[in-house]
């Protein structure tokens, strides 16, 4: 913890000192107003990074304003964040339904679903309108950034983020560099990351990278005690809880991520490495067939009132 502690010490302190030079991170981008860029926005607005956050239609936008709004109205309820702390965080966040104004900003972050063709031509689209120097992040969980840096003229700008859900409240953030990513664009993202109060992990591209793998066979294994009738889900998370000491079970985790984004993570694992423990379990497939993918419509695992919270 020391070490972890003296290292994000020095990153900080490398971000004071580099406040005026090139490569600091002054303005973010943010492509994709769900769930994950709204949190992204919300945690990179609340450090004093000012964020543009862009969506595909005015209806989707106007939708992502007011679930921005109500989260951290939910968090003002739990004192956890006050009026001036979210008027502040809205004051520094744009919002746009084009690339129009791209070409501003320092990072631009890619947070749309896990849809290697729809990733693809976003990245293609910014290459042409973004200043060279702009570094393209992709918040993909699976997928090759090789494979999508390769669609660009900058592949040594393009790196990993990997944040986790809820974001203002992980701590930790993956890095993944790619077969062409430049050790200085490594080096600006560390910095960046340790700056919006984020653990900057580095990790080899691989499917699934640390987070996402390890945490999919235990949410499938999961369902499929559900399945089988062994307990009820309440039980299955209670029992996984308190016996191993985590903050949410793997049921009200999964719904909480959004079960149709645990499918797309299971079907590019079980795609990629071929392994059993990645075959979703017909349970998941019945949810995300039906729409009940979780917290974000208000039933998965569980139901959910207006809040957000478990309807028992």
């Amino acid at each position: 913890m020391q070490e972890e502690n003296l290292r994000l010490e020095d990153l900080l302190g490398r971000t004071k000192l580099a406040d005026a030079g090139p490569g600091v991170i002054n303005s973010v981008a943010i492509i994709g107003a769900g769930v994950m860029g709204q949190g992204i926005a919300q945690t990179i607005s609340g450090n004093g990074i000012d964020v543009l956050l862009i969506e595909k239609d005015a209806n989707h936008l106007e939708s992502a304003k007011e679930n921005l709004n109500e989260s951290i109205d939910r968090e003002i309820k739990r004192w956890a964040m006050t009026q001036s702390e979210k008027k502040s965080i809205l004051a520094r966040i744009a919002w746009d339904t084009s690339f129009n104004m791209i070409n501003d900003y320092d990072l631009i972050i890619e947070a749309v679903d896990e849809d290697f063709k729809l990733k693809q031509q976003i990245f293609m689209d910014l290459d042409s309108i973004a200043k060279k120097e702009t570094i393209f992040v992709s918040n993909t969980s699976t997928l090759s950034l090789t494979k999508l840096a390769e669609t660009t003229k900058r592949p040594d700008k393009i790196i990993g983020m990997h944040f986790l859900h809820p974001v203002p409240k992980i701590p930790v953030v993956e890095l993944i560099k790619c077969l062409h990513t430049s050790n200085k664009t490594v080096e600006i993202v560390k910095v960046f990351t340790a700056k919006i109060g984020k653990t900057p992990v580095e990790v080899y591209e691989y499917p699934g990278f640390v987070t996402t793998r390890a945490i999919v066979p235990l949410l499938n294994e999961a369902m499929y005690i559900l399945l089988e009738g062994v307990a009820t889900a309440r039980d299955i998370d209670t029992a996984m809880r308190l016996g191993y000491n985590f903050q949410y079970g793997p049921l009200e985790m999964a719904d909480m991520m959004g079960l149709d984004e645990v499918l797309a993570w299971m079907e590019t694992l079980w795609k990629t490495l071929g392994e059993p423990r990645y075959r979703a379990c017909p349970i998941l497939r019945k949810l995300v067939r039906e729409r009940k993918l979780g917290k974000k419509t208000g039933e998965g695992f569980y139901k959910y009132d207006e809040n957000g919270q478990i309807i028992y």
